[in-house]
């Protein structure tokens, strides 16, 4: 497993570790190996202990006497042990649940051989070996039901520590921190001076949550900053699988892939090589305007921005596994990420944002990657409008929220279901701009003409029947009937009220 910090950090770490009475919830201190079932116990009551004391990490480590924590030595050897005959580590991976990111490191201190496991604290749920998960009292290591007022503060500890604020990789020197970053990018996307000063940078950064410093005057990555500023996620195991994919394909289908590329770089630094990317993945159209051709992108490139940006800023971070994707089909581009919205799909133009990542929301929207609350979502809907393609398609799946973009299609082309969609859509946008939906807007925004006003008609018949509009007054004349959303008449109602 990829060690989570240079190897040359450690014999400092072991340094300031290692004292009598040193032993905490989240230290352990053995003399030489003990039995693998022993291992997977600590390594669960380390990692919940460590996240109980908001610690970014738990330690076990061999070669040190327990009570003193004198340096002795050990001959124990990580990369050679095993349980039967699968390697001790794999057997480790594969018992604990979830799958945190732990690794064994051998490290020299004043002529001792030491090896540290370093172990991730916990995220979001405790961490659980052979289904049970374990905490510290004290240095003694218990099953966490038996110790029901630690099992409640740990809980407590998950809903309150944002995803965006945990450390990440911890324990180094400034510069090494900043290394890991394009901190230069903050600054210039910021419109700031870039520092020539790495204490100025690293202390500029802290204020804005993407490094920590702890007590012992070392530097950690927050997860804020290694999302936003990574130079490679890859550096950052638990964040590897955060990376955005970008796939194509030939046709309609998965069946073949024409290409794939992955964003290894930070949400913020890397955002303009994305859209660039996006911009020459995608095709365009030929339109003839006042008799002059001109090439038109086939999907309009704020919606792309926009609901890319929004891909990222929305996501569920502590999902496991997976990470945002961008897919793009001969027919439709299709945006997905970990997480279901947190508002109601039909809801995604009108109801005011709920992000679960404030503070990344709040640091893009600064930069100018994303617009203010809700705002985006509307802009892209109003290009893909404007564009006359079909309505957008908002979906939440299990576990994920996905938006697919489709190219453009002619009204008579689109299916029943599409339409209705549209209009329903069209009332939102029209609604929170405070104007209203007629007959003559939907002309407009389906490229229909005057003549064709019934077809429009029976359409608006259509979406009053699938209950998505309502008529805004019921005493208006058939010619002079406007329509909005149907949730817009109970805001009307409690308006009167």
């Amino acid at each position: 497993m990829t060690p989570i910090l240079p190897l040359k950090d450690f014999a400092a770490i072991v340094r300031n570790l290692c004292r009598p009475d040193g032993e905490t919830e989240w230290i352990e201190y053995k003399r030489n190996y003990v039995n693998p079932e022993e291992v997977g116990r600590y390594i669960s009551a380390l990692a919940n202990g460590a996240a109980l004391n908001e610690e970014p990490f738990g330690y076990l480590m061999w070669g040190v006497v327990d009570k003193t924590g004198e340096l002795v030595g050990t001959t124990f050897d990580p990369k050679t042990a095993k349980k039967g005959n699968e390697p001790l580590e794999t057997w480790l991976l594969r018992l604990l649940n979830p799958k945190i990111q732990f690794g064994f490191h051998v490290v020299e201190v004043d002529d001792n051989r030491i090896v540290v496991a370093e172990v991730h604290a916990a995220v979001n749920v405790p961490v659980i070996f052979r289904n049970v998960d374990y905490i510290r009292v004290g240095s003694v290591t218990k099953p966490l039901r038996e110790v029901p007022e630690r099992e409640r503060a740990l809980w407590r500890i998950f809903d309150k520590t944002p995803y965006e604020g945990r450390v990440n990789l911890d324990g180094m020197e400034a510069s090494d921190a900043l290394g890991l970053l394009d901190w230069p990018a903050y600054f210039r996307l910021l419109k700031f001076p870039v520092p020539q000063d790495l204490a100025l940078a690293a202390g500029t950064l802290s204020s804005d949550g993407l490094l920590r410093q702890n007590e012992a005057n070392s530097w950690g990555v927050a997860n804020l900053g290694a999302l936003l500023f990574a130079e490679d996620l890859g550096n950052f195991p638990v964040l590897a699988r955060k990376t955005v994919r970008v796939i194509q394909y030939p046709g309609k289908s998965r069946m073949e892939t024409t290409r794939e590329h992955v964003f290894n770089s930070g949400y913020a630094s890397g955002f303009e090589r994305l859209i660039d990317y996006m911009d020459a993945l995608l095709p365009s159209r030929e339109v003839i305007h006042n008799g002059i051709r001109e090439n038109v992108a086939a999907f309009p490139n704020v919606a792309v921005r926009e609901l890319i940006a929004n891909m990222l800023i929305h996501q569920d971070l502590a999902a496991t596994g997976t990470g945002p994707m961008v897919e793009v089909f001969a027919d439709r581009i299709e945006i997905s990420n970990p997480g279901e919205s947190l508002v109601a799909a039909e809801r995604m133009i009108d109801a005011p944002p709920r992000s679960r990542n404030e503070a990344m929301a709040g640091l893009m929207r600064r930069i100018g990657i994303c617009e203010e609350r809700g705002s985006g979502i509307d802009k892209a809907m109003l290009s893909i409008e404007l564009a006359q393609l079909p309505p957008p398609l908002f979906e939440t799946p299990p576990g994920a929220t996905r938006v697919t973009v489709f190219a453009r299609r002619d009204f008579k082309e689109m299916s029943k279901m599409d339409r209705i969609r549209a209009v329903y859509q069209h009332s939102c946008l029209r609604y929170i701009m405070g104007e209203k939906t007629t007959n003559a807007t939907l002309r407009e925004r389906f490229g229909i003409s005057n003549a064709n006003s019934a077809v429009v008609s029976r359409l608006l018949g259509d979406a009053l029947k699938a209950g998505v509009i309502v008529i805004e007054d019921e005493a208006a004349g058939f010619r002079s009937r406007a329509y909005i959303p149907f949730w817009a008449a109970a805001n009307k109602t409690e308006q009167i009220i």
